[in-house]
């Protein structure tokens, strides 16, 4: 891959990161789990790995603890096939307690430009 190709596929890859993150927070569910292929892994602290859009769907509309808030994208890095993300969020819990933390997120690409892994770390317990 020429270093042209290189540079279109990294922000093509970083602009689906940031799509994710308006489609999160805008509460789109449907159109956040299409960026994600079908068998793709899902991994964040508290719940156990999520595999494939049906799961993905479940846990956004059903057992997310987060009932809305804002992503701010603070870092981005991108390689072959991968976006790591820095960040914080500013929302509120199903509960109706606010919370802000920091976050770092780690994207992995299919061959179709899809998620297949999600990796999320929060700053903060029990998020």
């Amino acid at each position: 891959m020429d270093h042209e190709s290189t540079d279109q596929l990294l922000t093509m890859m970083e602009a689906r990161v940031r799509t994710y993150y308006q489609l999160v927070d805008g509460g789109d569910i449907a159109g956040l789990v299409k960026l994600f292929a079908q068998d793709a892994v899902y991994r964040r602290p508290g719940y156990p790995s999520m595999r494939g859009r049906d799961e993905l769907e479940r846990f956004y509309r059903e057992e997310r603890v987060i009932k809305g808030g804002h992503h701010t994208v603070e870092s981005m890095v991108s390689s072959r096939r991968r976006v790591a993300v820095a960040g914080s969020f500013a929302g509120t819990l199903r509960n109706g307690q606010d919370t802000t933390l920091r976050f770092a997120d780690f994207f992995s690409f299919g061959p179709d430009g899809t998620f297949s892994q999600r990796d999320t770390y929060f700053f903060s317990p029990l998020v």
